[in-house]
């Protein structure tokens, strides 16, 4: 006796391996391969889509499949997870924000020097960059390399270069 295998079809719902929750879980079907067998799918929690995943890796398939369309009554740890990070780093920026207001405002366009690698600059210096605008050094990292203070982020630039 064979088994039969079912027709699928993008837009299809079925549960396989969601390689960023790590769970079995309901996912919907992006892409068929020419046999029907589901090729990409999208996960219904977390929205990620990869590759389809009958099973976790390193484990085989079981002969009875889950339910479809079950879901936990509350969020997976990795959403709750990805909220207070999304949390933390929502109040991160806004500190930084609020530490580069207080850096730059108030001072005459004269206090920013210009960026170039070449030139050398210290901690709480003042400096205008022709595509990130007007910033704060924060720190030191190396003899060639700083990160800055920008109003949308900090980053990592290099100085005394060839000096």
């Amino acid at each position: 006796m064979g088994i039969m295998s079912k027709q699928h079809k993008a837009g299809g719902e079925i549960d396989a391996w969601c390689t960023k929750c790590l769970l079995m879980l309901g996912h919907r079907i992006i892409a068929v391969d020419t046999k029907s067998v589901p090729a990409r799918v999208e996960c219904q929690t977390c929205d990620g889509a990869h590759n389809y995943r009958a099973h976790p890796p390193g484990q085989k398939p079981t002969a009875t499949p889950a339910r479809r369309g079950a879901k936990s009554a509350s969020p997976s740890p990795r959403r709750a997870d990805r909220a207070s990070q999304e949390e933390a780093r929502t109040k991160a920026a806004a500190t930084s924000l609020r530490l580069w207001e207080s850096s730059v405002s108030g001072h005459h366009p004269s206090a920013f020097r210009a960026y170039g690698v070449r030139e050398s600059f210290r901690e709480q210096e003042l400096m205008s960059h022709t595509t990130f605008g007007d910033g704060v050094v924060v720190e030191v990292l190396d003899r060639h390399k700083i990160r800055v203070l920008f109003r949308d982020e900090a980053r990592v630039l290099a100085h005394s270069i060839g000096s």
